[in-house]
């Protein structure tokens, strides 16, 4: 068994626009895409180039508040629970007609001046409601910690803390979308983290350090941790969440042999 790979669309093949970029995906091979955000094109337009190149959709996140602004997700935020239910109705919609199985819940970042016990409060709730209304529909809630280097105020940031937020919201439909880019940053010991953390890891994403750009470029040895991932029965997909350091398609010798 070889791992899956998806492209991922915000940040690959930016060469060309959001919507051309699903053929570009297909003809260097991938038969999985990914991307942040979908509400910005119809479900007509996706479902057209999904289906036109033959390509699944397998994950995307939800709607994450005010993202220009610097908004990384609002679950852990006080005061926004009705636009958070909003969002995941919206999420599921597209995800139904996408055929996605997958969808992400970036939390956010720590609201300043509201008690700790509020935030969590908050968050917890929010995430219990998402489970419950995505499992119905067949579709897994991933939840991603991602590193204080690059985003300093975010709610979680390592893969112990999500779990502990696992148990307190106390739903089976919860799961890890382990980041190794990120999770190198904040505690390295990768190949560990992720076969002690198997059976709750539903997506794994990649990106080198330093950097954030394509296996190769940084201190990651990503031959050794596909083949652990593989021999341990990882049989998800892994994203290619990462800033080609070049031109995309010049950047994609790494996956040749996985193809």
């Amino acid at each position: 068994m070889m791992p899956k790979f998806t492209a991922n669309l915000t940040m690959m093949f930016n060469e060309v626009d959001f919507l051309d970029r699903f053929e570009q995906a297909a003809r260097a091979c991938f038969k999985g895409v990914e991307y942040l955000f979908p509400y910005g094109w119809s479900k007509e337009q996706l479902i057209n180039e999904l289906g036109k190149h033959h390509l699944e959709q397998v994950l995307h996140n939800l709607p994450a508040g005010n993202w220009q602004a610097g908004e990384r997700g609002i679950a852990c935020l006080p005061g926004r629970e009705g636009e958070f239910q909003e969002g995941v109705g919206l999420a599921i919609d597209y995800a139904k007609a996408l055929n996605c199985y997958r969808l992400n819940c970036l939390v956010g970042k720590t609201p300043q001046g509201i008690p700790s016990e509020k935030v969590r409060q908050t968050l917890v709730s929010n995430l219990r409601f998402a489970a419950m209304a995505m499992e119905k529909e067949n579709i897994r809630l991933l939840v991603e910690p991602l590193n204080h280097q690059d985003i300093p105020e975010f709610y979680l940031a390592r893969t112990h803390e999500a779990l502990r937020l696992f148990k307190e919201v106390n739903h089976p439909n919860l799961w890890l979308q382990y980041d190794v880019y990120h999770m190198q940053i904040m505690e390295g010991n990768l190949t560990r983290t992720i076969l002690n953390n198997l059976s709750r890891i539903a997506h794994i994403q990649i990106a080198d350090n330093p950097g954030r750009h394509e296996p190769g470029t940084g201190e990651i040895n990503f031959t050794n941790l596909f083949r652990f991932i593989d021999e341990a029965g990882y049989d998800g997909w892994i994203g290619c969440e990462y800033i080609p350091s070049g031109k995309t398609e010049d950047g994609l010798q790494w996956i040749k042999p996985y193809l």
